[in-house]
């Protein structure tokens, strides 16, 4: 087997090795049953031959739907009936329809869907392929719109290399990226969005709900139509103008990719596309998704993986994105979703409770995308810690470069709705915010869109709640406020320093957005006030939003300035509890974090050698801090006891404020004698 496999990297994997080894076998026979001597690439190439393509003057249209026993063409141009002359053709046992059409009857933004006709039944479908769907503003009807301008985008940025280091990834949703209550565009998006981005120090996007989705409230997860852009937002053109300009600022643009599952809506969807139940999805009791009232893909058909990696191979070569961030890959991999379950025990990932088939899609999904674009990343949406999940295929993981540490924002929310932090447990916090796999790197964050939804509520606001909404200005300070600053800008920083790989922030959340998520529904009266982003709050220099915001910048800053996150070793020097210390190193840094809401210490060992500069702090006035640091101080770590002992450790003794953290960069080692200056 040799020393390849990522397995060797943790011995309890050992009683497990062979399902290891049996589960990578058959993804390696399935790649090859499926491409043969071809590329996996050329298996994937469904959107070139599936759906509406022009070719030497004339439409061709083709399907795939088994079921199906006659299959119309209809659109504006046949006032929506079913006339003879655009009837498919059934051209192979397999089930794939076909019409040719001429040229000039269909043209840009001619609205046209398909009549099935199956054994039994009969109804009006969105082609699965569709790459632009609509919807009326009266009916609320969708249908598919010809997508094929006189003149194609032209793509300013074709030499895009992606930044270096880790991905600092800013999670974004094109409409309610707006101040104003509305759906917002891309249009907007690039404008006015873009710039703070990349002014802020994110590195990545990540895009939110892209696919087309009949229900804006589902955050874009109830996907109906894979391969088409949500026209909520804007068009085709709009979106490859937003990661053009994206690639100008040097940032990478990531989607939301969803694979794993599909809206149950017939009419818009694939849930009974050709008449029957089971052409994507599994039949049965394993059809409906019992928690997400979505249907569930069978990874074990050909078809399916075709579609399915055919669409990833869409959007990177179609739209330019760098990667994918993929949706619920929990719930793909285990036959119960892994609801309701806790993994505990090595047992769980081997129980026989895993759809293999899955694993092998993620697989060769990931070796795919990676082929195609050496630079793209794949990060999974999984909470089970499977092992091999942010491995690569090389390796024999499933080939994501990063799984999210989900259980990171699921803590702190837990902390701070349940404990107050006179006893938070500092050993226990860093171990939360350090485990993960030996083999994989991880996304970490502090809350991402799913924290604030409705029923819930941001960081900051369950922290600070009603008084935001008149405590926030520079000149107003009472204790419920003030710990509520102190505390998102600490959560922040520790969660940030202690990343295993990468850090993700939701929009808005970076200068400590107020309230909650709440899409338009009847029961809110069809409302966009929650639905937003209310820029204008940070925007103001009166309000104590501007400072939390310029905090993120800095704290950014120390990655991007010193490659913090590439640098594994976590060096753990001190977890108190009693006094509410965390100290540890990594990389050049030293970070210093006083949780405790009352005491101030003077004078405080840690146990390290070196000098050191502060390079950021929580209580610096400029972020909403009370100024009680010097932060001219050479810091030199020293042998306090007059008389010298042998055993006795360095220490640099600090002046360590209540609800503050420090960051110091360690000064390189100098010959010549240094003037520091020691504040004991």
């Amino acid at each position: 087997m040799g020393k390849q496999g990522f397995y060797f990297a943790d011995p309890w994997l050992e009683p497990y090795v062979s399902i290891i080894e049996s589960r990578y076998r058959k993804c390696i026979f399935r790649e090859a049953e499926l491409a043969g001597e071809r590329a996996l690439r050329d298996f994937a190439d469904g959107y070139h031959y599936y759906g509406l393509h022009r070719k030497e003057g004339v439409w061709v249209f083709r399907e795939w739907a088994p079921n199906a026993e006659e299959i119309y063409l209809t659109g504006t141009f046949s006032r929506w009936k079913e006339l003879p002359e655009y009837r498919l053709r059934r051209i192979n046992d397999e089930g794939d329809w076909e019409i040719v059409l001429p040229g000039d009857l269909l043209s840009h933004r001619t609205l046209y869907k398909l009549s099935v006709r199956w054994k039994g039944g009969s109804g009006e479908r969105i082609p699965s392929y569709a790459t632009r769907v609509v919807q009326d503003d009266k009916t609320k009807i969708f249908s598919a719109e010809v997508w094929s301008p006189d003149v194609p985008y032209k793509w300013e940025n074709n030499d895009f290399v992606p930044p270096g280091g880790q991905p600092l990834i800013y999670e974004a949703h094109i409409g309610m990226s707006s101040e104003e209550e509305k759906i917002s565009t891309f249009k907007e998006f690039t404008q006015n969005i873009i710039p703070y981005i990349a002014e802020a120090g994110y590195n990545t996007i990540q895009l939110m709900a892209i696919q087309e989705h009949p229900f804006y409230g589902s955050f874009g997860y109830h996907v109906a139509n894979f391969f088409a852009v949500s026209s909520r937002f804007g068009t085709p053109d709009d979106l490859k103008e937003l990661i053009d300009t994206a690639h100008g600022y040097d940032l990478r643009v990531i989607m939301d990719l969803v694979h794993s599952h599909s809206v149950k809506n017939i009419n818009e969807g694939l849930g009974l596309f050709d008449g029957t139940p089971g052409q994507y999805f599994h039949t049965g009791p394993r059809r409906e998704h019992i928690a997400w009232d979505s249907l569930c893909f069978d990874y074990g058909k050909e078809k399916v993986l075709h579609f399915l990696l055919s669409n990833c191979r869409y959007w990177l070569e179609e739209y330019r994105f760098d990667g994918f961030r993929f949706d619920g890959v929990t719930s793909m991999i285990y036959y119960d979703h892994g609801l309701g379950k806790n993994f505990v025990s090595y047992i769980d990932y081997f129980n026989g409770n895993q759809d293999e088939d899955a694993l092998v899609y993620l697989f060769l999904a990931n070796k795919m995308i990676h082929d195609i674009k050496p630079g793209a990343i794949t990060i999974a949406e999984e909470m089970s810690g499977m092992p091999g999940i942010a491995s690569s295929t090389q390796t024999k993981g499933y080939g994501f470069d990063f799984r999210l540490s989900m259980g990171v924002p699921d803590y702190w929310i837990k902390l701070v709705k349940d404990t107050i932090d006179e006893y938070w447990d500092m050993g226990h916090l860093m171990h939360e915010l350090t485990q993960h796999r030996p083999e994989e790197k991880v996304i970490s964050y502090c809350e991402s869109h799913d924290q604030a939804l409705v029923g819930d509520k941001t960081l900051i606001f369950r922290m600070i709640d009603a008084d935001m909404y008149y405590g926030m200005t520079k000149d107003f300070h009472n204790l419920n406020i003030d710990r509520g600053i102190a505390l998102h800008k600490m959560i922040r920083l520790i969660t940030f320093a202690t990343a295993g790989g990468g850090y993700l922030n939701f929009m808005g959340n970076e200068f400590g957005h107020p309230e909650w998520i709440d899409f338009p529904r009847e029961g809110n009266n069809w409302s966009f006030k929650y639905a937003r982003r209310q820029w204008n709050l940070v925007r103001d220099k009166n309000l104590k939003y501007c400072q939390l915001a310029e905090f993120d910048r800095r704290m950014l800053k120390l990655d991007s300035e010193g490659r913090l996150l590439s640098s594994n070793d976590i060096n753990r020097i001190m977890e108190n509890s009693n006094d509410k210390i965390i100290a540890f190193t990594r990389g050049e840094y030293l970070f210093v974090f006083n949780f405790h809401p009352l005491n101030s210490y003077t004078d405080y060992g840690i146990s390290i050698t070196g000098k050191f500069r502060i390079v950021l702090d929580t209580d610096d006035p400029a972020f909403g801090g009370f100024d009680r640091i010097d932060r001219s101080i050479l810091y030199t770590a020293i042998k306090k006891s007059e008389m010298y002992r042998i055993n006795e450790p360095f220490r640099l003794y600090l002046y360590l404020p209540s609800r503050t953290a420090i960051v110091f960069k360690q000064e390189p080692v100098r010959k010549a004698t240094d003037t520091s200056v020691n504040p004991s």
